[in-house]
């Protein structure tokens, strides 16, 4: 079984998306590190991220971004900016955008999508109201994890219904800004992610 694959998407895919495709690996595998250390993250859960633009196609991180992920203990390795592309979508089993406006560009790019795509901010809002006794019980393994995965991402797009994000779900853009910036909108992507790990990977306090 293929694991459970989210995709994060931004504009260019050097500073929101990569700080959110590493801080859900972060928060992934600090969570399943106390409740199942037997399981590795890739066995259960991919993060990937992508571009609406490829202006910046194949270079690193965006420096200040770079440093808030290894600051909180994240790793850059391996990061290459890419742009988004249909196959992109097409494999994502949840595709998260940084605003409203790349989530109409995903519905336009695979309409098929649509169903699995949310705003970041908006997504953490609904689970936070989502009866998750309603979902199939977390257990070690890939495929309780993408059972219960699965169930997540249909719920919430049902819970959502025909009501649009808010404006203060999307994620500012902190290009060309300081690292205060860029404290700040690594902080919201945490706090948006959180409710996502605690509902994937239930059972034990998140770490402080």
């Amino acid at each position: 079984m293929m694991p459970f694959t989210v995709l994060h998407v931004c504009m260019g895919n050097i500073c929101r998306s990569p700080m959110a495709e590493r801080l859900l690996v972060l928060a992934a595998q600090q969570r399943l590190g106390k409740i199942d250390p037997d399981t590795g993250l890739d066995d259960v859960l991919i993060s990937r991220s992508a571009g609406t633009g490829g202006w910046h196609e194949g270079e690193e991180m965006n420096p200040p971004a770079a440093r808030q992920i290894r600051l909180r203990g994240g790793s850059v390795d391996g990061f290459t900016a890419r742009k988004l592309t249909g196959a992109h979508l097409a494999e994502a089993d949840l595709v998260l955008t940084a605003t409203a406006d790349q989530s109409d560009y995903v519905h336009a790019l695979l309409p098929g999508a649509s169903g699995r795509t949310f705003v970041l901010g908006h997504l953490a809002r609904l689970l936070r109201d989502l009866d998750t006794a309603a979902l199939p019980a977390s257990a070690p393994g890939p495929e309780a994890f993408a059972a219960r995965a699965a169930a997540l991402v249909s719920a919430a797009d049902k819970l959502r219904g025909d009501t649009e994000p808010l404006p203060g779900d999307d994620l500012d853009d902190p290009w060309g800004r300081g690292d205060q910036t860029f404290q700040r909108i690594a902080d919201d992507i945490e706090e948006s992610l959180f409710p996502l790990v605690d509902t994937l990977l239930p059972g034990a306090p998140r770490s402080a």
